[in-house]
């Protein structure tokens, strides 16, 4: 199995790239982020590989790195989705921004893909939110700086919020703010406080 790739860019297309390896072409298909950041051909490139083998073919799939290649693994998973649409996902939603939409259980921006109707949106935000564990509390980790979040706190904050009536994507944007200014340790009442005040303005 093939689990990387180091050579020299060869030519590229709408969702593919030709990485010459010593003289030897490999057929690598790319999200649009991925593509985005390889070299014009004759650049140096490096790709993290996934190796998909059937009985009538060998797939390579690459990425710029382990984030985006560690999301296709979790997106390949859901049922419907294959590995064509999970790169299609990631085209349209880079690790950050779909950590986001996963935790914020923001159906809308999964179904920007190509080929994710609302139904399997649904799906995925369902099954990821569960499966990518501490991954889907990135952005409050970023926003305080790499700290450590809370899980318990922020969910109950967000959902506190949600029972007033606010969107779930809003209210997860809100009180990820509020984390960021008031630090991981504060606690859900604070959070909560903060959070409507944020959604106030």
């Amino acid at each position: 199995m093939i689990g990387k790739l180091t050579g020299v860019v060869d030519s590229s297309g709408e969702d593919w790239a030709i990485l010459d390896v010593g003289g030897v072409g490999y057929l690598v298909y790319c999200s649009g982020r991925t593509l985005g950041m390889l070299p014009p051909p004759g650049g140096a490139a490096s790709l993290l590989i996934e190796t998909h083998v059937r009985e009538d073919h060998i797939h390579l799939f690459g990425f710029a790195d382990a984030a985006e290649r560690d999301w296709y693994r979790l997106l390949n998973g859901v049922q419907g989705v294959g590995a064509k649409m999970a790169l299609a996902i990631l085209s349209v939603l880079p690790p950050a921004d779909l950590v986001q939409a996963i935790a914020a259980q923001d159906k809308a921006a999964l179904a920007r893909a190509s080929g994710v109707g609302p139904k399997l949106a649904g799906r995925i935000a369902a099954e990821l939110k569960d499966k990518a564990g501490g991954m889907a509390l990135g952005p409050v980790a970023l926003a305080n700086g790499g700290g450590k979040a809370v899980p318990g706190v922020s969910e109950d904050a967000v959902s506190a919020l949600v029972n007033l009536g606010y969107r779930r994507a809003e209210a997860f944007s809100a009180v990820a703010k509020a984390m960021g200014d008031l630090g991981a340790e504060a606690p859900v009442e604070a959070l909560i406080k903060a959070g409507l005040k944020e959604l106030a303005q």
